[in-house]
């Protein structure tokens, strides 16, 4: 049956191939919306559709519910494929295109006979494109450089987010089969990195066959790619490839660093080895002339070739293994999710989250928080009921109301996530900001500004005395838009100057800033924020992929805002404001 993420990219598909033909905008949204119901919702839709209750599902009306009913009893759906008929997969697939929207698409394909991505590129390439209506030369470039970043896009790798929950369901179902003495993931997703190819399950057992064939027999598999006495290979549901690997409990440290490292970092720890006369496989350590020596701990391994242990995130040979050959303690002490006092990025229903101010609060502090900074959107953005300054001044009530019911044990902070207009202007007046407990501004629109005009963009708004952070710098979606081409050294400078922070949006479909360039701005003294940019309660998990991104930056607790207790937070905003 069809995952989430599958009946949410066939509604999103339909969508857009009405979009093409110019079919009822109403309708056209419908799908779009129900596109992101399924795809946000918190159970398998599958579930839903066994116990007969679509219909209780918000947004789901009858319509909607008979085509899931159809795709679920039959994997197909008939209005899907006579919609495909109309509209060839070559000329949706454009959709993909930045630059490239429905009208422009129909336009192209109709004219010049445009069904596919090869052929776009050929008619941009030979200057087709530039004398059809409304197009032009720059449109002709724009579409071509749109081209190029969907083809580096196109890699194959997965975000972490839809990774990451597939391999840590893997783990927990398997913890508890027989024989099983300890089991983990491995590779890049270890490592926390932003994008995944396959997932690398690493277990320890006695029992290998047993393990074997329980993890070819979850629910997950869609498809045994193979089965060896202590290697196997799934395909998930998901369409992720998983390979398992069982060793005997004597190697699991040596295992489990192995297949953990990245090659530049397994490289060089290998050529440690080699230095003392030693060979380094996945089993353990051999002397020369001598027998394998095991490690059941990874601390034992790097002990024996005189290096601290390493935390994962940090295993890309970026100066860890000098660090580690020190001592533990030229190892940067890593941020964790536990030194996190609070959330400084979050959505409600005064803008375009799910639910209200009390309900983020109490998300919020059952997770432990002490306290949560509220951004909705401001006006301009285009996002349906953006604040003003007076609804501002309306939530403020709110606000306060909702501190007075929770008696003290927790605080809700007022800000905005305010638009940073295309020349740097912001998009509410100072004296509505100012009367904010902090202010994130952000750049959502004009991304493709030339390098020297977004920098000056940005240094104007954190030049706001009102401004205490900058929101996902970049602006990029991994897999799904390119990030603006800041000069990011200035840019730095200019926020550790005016000590502003930076955001590591911890929304997995962003990670921005990234962790290369996490890491510059704290070496150039930046004050970072990890935060999540939830729009309903569930979101506030992915503050863990935020902390990943962190360490794989090196970066420590000091110089995130959101580790401070909430006296020095609002200590360092009001500082700000008489800067």
């Amino acid at each position: 049956m069809l995952t989430n993420t599958q009946l949410a990219a066939l509604f999103a598909d339909i969508a857009g191939r009405e979009d093409i033909l110019g079919e009822n905008a109403f309708k056209i949204r419908a799908y779009r919306n129900v596109a992101e119901i399924i795809d946000n919702f918190p159970r398998p839709m599958r579930d839903v559709w066994q116990a007969g209750a679509l219909d209780g599902v918000p947004g789901i009306g009858k319509e909607i519910a008979k085509k899931i009913d159809e795709l679920m009893r039959t994997g197909k759906l008939d209005y899907f494929e006579r919609l495909r008929a109309k509209v060839p997969d070559g000329v949706a697939a454009l959709l993909d295109v930045p630059d490239l929207g429905p009208k422009r698409v129909k336009l192209i394909w109709e004219t010049l006979g445009v069904t596919d991505l090869d052929a776009l590129e050929a008619a941009a390439q030979a200057g087709k494109l530039r004398d059809l209506p409304k197009m032009g030369e720059k449109t002709e470039q724009r579409i071509l450089a749109g081209i190029a970043s969907l083809r580096r896009r196109a890699t194959g790798r997965v975000r972490l987010g839809d990774a990451l929950p597939v391999a840590r369901a893997i783990v927990e179902a398997l913890r508890d089969v027989p024989g099983v003495a300890k089991i983990d993931y491995a590779g890049s997703l270890r490592r926390g990195r932003e994008t995944i190819g396959d997932i690398d399950i690493v277990v320890a057992t006695t029992e290998p066959a047993t393990v074997g064939a329980a993890f070819r027999a979850l629910p997950l598999v869609a498809e045994v790619l193979g089965a060896g006495p202590t290697k196997s290979s799934i395909r998930t549901t998901d369409n992720l490839q998983v390979d398992l690997r069982a060793v005997d409990p004597r190697h699991w440290g040596a295992t489990l660093q192995y297949f953990t490292g990245s090659q530049a970092h397994n490289i060089r720890v290998r050529a440690i080895a080699q230095q003392q006369g030693l060979s380094l496989n996945e089993y353990g350590v051999t002397p020369e002339g001598g027998e394998l020596i095991p490690f059941d701990t990874e601390e034992g391994l790097y002990a024996r070739l005189g290096l601290a242990w390493i935390p994962p995130e940090l295993r890309e040979d970026r100066g860890e293994i000098e660090a580690a050959a020190l001592g533990a303690n030229r190892l940067p002490k890593l941020v964790t999710a536990k030194a996190l006092r609070g959330d400084l990025q979050m959505h409600t229903t005064w803008s375009d989250g799910e639910v209200d101010v009390m309900g983020m609060a109490q998300a919020a502090l059952a997770l432990g928080y002490e306290y949560i900074l509220i951004t909705d959107h401001s006006r301009s953005l285009g996002i349906a009921n953006g604040l003003t300054p007076e609804r501002l001044i309306a939530q403020r009530a709110e606000i306060d109301r909702v501190n007075r019911d929770l008696g003290g044990r927790f605080r809700v902070l007022q800000g905005v996530e305010c638009e940073v207009l295309s020349d740097g202007a912001l998009d509410l007046p100072d004296e509505a900001l100012a009367a904010c407990d902090l202010v994130q501004a952000s750049v959502h629109t004009s991304l493709s500004q030339a390098r020297e005009r977004i920098t000056a963009r940005a240094l104007r708004a954190i030049g706001n005395p009102n401004v205490h952070i900058l929101g996902h710098p970049s602006g990029r979606q991994i897999n799904a838009r390119e990030p603006a081409d800041y000069d990011w050294e200035a840019l730095f400078v200019g926020a550790a100057k005016a000590r502003v922070a930076l955001e590591i949006n911890a929304n997995p479909e962003r990670l921005d800033l990234n962790d290369t360039h996490a890491r510059r701005a704290a070496e150039l003294g930046c004050l970072l924020t990890i935060s999540t940019d939830a729009h309903s309660p569930a979101m506030l998990a992915n503050m863990a992929y935020g902390v990943l991104t962190a360490r794989r930056a090196w970066v420590t607790p000091d110089r995130v805002v959101n580790t401070w207790p909430l006296k020095k937070v609002l200590d360092w905003a009001r500082e700000r404001r008489t800067q």
